[in-house]
């Protein structure tokens, strides 16, 4: 039986790196893209001595041509993309909105939200030719929130939501079924950076996060165009 083929972009750390293990221990073949070659390779380390499988895409997403090339590449690979896990993400800098880089703007945008942008048109071909397509990105409360000194990250995850959502209004009658998740606070790098004094014990971890992102990404899963928040999931 030929493994259901999955990818995931950000997936060498946090939220990612948890997901990526924890789908190939279900017998997902990863698609596993980062910018570290080096973390990939520990990834690669890590699911093979489970009993996983997993093909490493060392790649940047700002590069968006790289986008269109990788969906050739699993075209003529595999035919289709049963799983598509919009997971990379950056922060940028915790500053009020009137001072705001170009840098930072262009960053955050750049990853946060062009680059899903970039990935639902190169992939949609591919995730509707699966028999039960599957993609989920990524998203966060300040979306809604509007938090003070968040204006970039949250404009890009707002962003996001609005495409998203409107993508997966448009593909609700087929098979694929395509969602946000809203993780919460969750013990990573990028918590880490935004909020320096946090004690993340306090808070889930990645592992708490990825049963959930397998359970959304399962054929079985039939919910479509909706903000998922593990908050809510895991009081269920």
């Amino acid at each position: 039986m030929t493994k259901p083929t999955t990818l995931i972009t950000g997936a060498t750390r946090g939220i990612g790196r948890a997901t990526a293990l924890a789908l190939a221990a279900s017998g997902h073949h990863i698609l596993a893209t980062g910018r570290t070659q080096g973390a990939l390779e520990e990834l690669d380390d890590a699911i093979t001595i489970t009993g996983g499988t997993c093909t490493l895409i060392p790649f940047d997403l700002r590069e968006r041509d790289q986008i269109n090339q990788l969906a050739l590449i699993i075209h003529e690979r595999y035919g289709h993309l049963d799983g598509l896990f919009g997971n990379a993400g950056v922060l940028g800098e915790i500053t009020p909105a009137s001072q705001v880089t170009p840098k930072t703007w262009d960053e955050v945008m750049a990853v946060n939200l062009t680059a899903n942008v970039d990935l639902v048109r190169a992939m949609d071909p591919l995730l509707r030719e699966a028999p039960a397509g599957r993609a989920v990105f990524v998203s966060s409360g300040v979306a809604t929130s509007r938090r003070p000194y968040w204006a970039a990250y949250a404009a890009s995850k707002a962003g996001l939501e609005a495409f998203i959502q409107c993508y997966a209004r448009e593909v609700d009658s087929g098979s694929l079924r395509v969602n946000l998740l809203d993780p919460g606070a969750v013990a990573t790098k990028m918590r880490a950076k935004a909020m320096p004094g946090e004690n993340p014990d306090t808070l889930p971890q990645p592992d708490d996060i990825a049963p959930l992102v397998v359970e959304m990404l399962s054929p079985s899963y039939t919910k479509s165009a909706e903000i998922i928040r593990y908050r809510d999931w895991a009081a269920s």
